[in-house]
């Protein structure tokens, strides 16, 4: 594939992702996808045979895009505490996009739990967890905390899930504010014994 090739395969996947985030996967067709990078439908199957070839490229792409979002929350702090605290800012730093839309990991993954025409790989649904989760319980294992990681891991993600649906449901940007500064206070809590 040419370079013209990858960046017409780009597009796509750049395309897919905002309308898979903005609409939902089942509510996203090819028609769409070509309708918002002006690549002509027939086209399409020159860089992906499926619409599940699609989510595949675009799980990988948000896969990227948390690995690099964790590479710069490291560089940043050597801390795993001020790490973790950076992390449970990420509600802040989206706000207008999770007011709008909801978290983009947890709106699609919630989706494609449910039942498909072609049955989505697990392995898929929670990739980009899985990186966050993995990520999580690193610092709380150099916290000390290496018998309960996993635990306190999965508490900070729920809660940033948690956060994301309450703040989209009612629009609530005060609340964002907010429950971030609460689930800081309380990573400060567990992560001070």
């Amino acid at each position: 594939m040419g370079m013209k090739g990858r960046a017409n395969r780009q597009r796509i996947v750049d395309a897919a992702d905002q309308l898979f985030y903005a609409r939902g996967y089942n509510q996203t067709s090819f028609s769409d996808i070509s309708d918002q990078t002006g690549i002509p439908r027939g086209n399409f199957y020159y860089y992906f045979k499926t619409k599940e070839e699609i989510l595949s490229a675009v799980v990988d792409a948000r896969v990227a895009m948390a690995k690099l979002a964790l590479d710069k929350l490291n560089k940043e702090s050597s801390d795993p505490r001020q790490r973790l605290l950076s992390f449970a800012n990420m509600p802040i730093e989206n706000v207008d996009n999770i007011i709008r839309y909801g978290c983009p990991i947890g709106t699609l993954s919630s989706e494609l739990i449910k039942e498909q025409e072609q049955e989505i790989p697990k392995s898929r649904t929670t990739a980009v967890f899985d990186v966050f989760l993995d990520w999580c319980m690193q610092q709380f294992s150099v916290l000390g905390f290496e018998q309960h990681r996993r635990f306190y891991a999965m508490d900070l993600l729920a809660r940033l899930q948690g956060i994301s649906v309450m703040a989209n449901v009612y629009g609530d940007t005060e609340f964002i504010q907010r429950a971030s500064k609460d689930l800081q206070d309380w990573i400060t809590k567990i992560t001070s014994h």
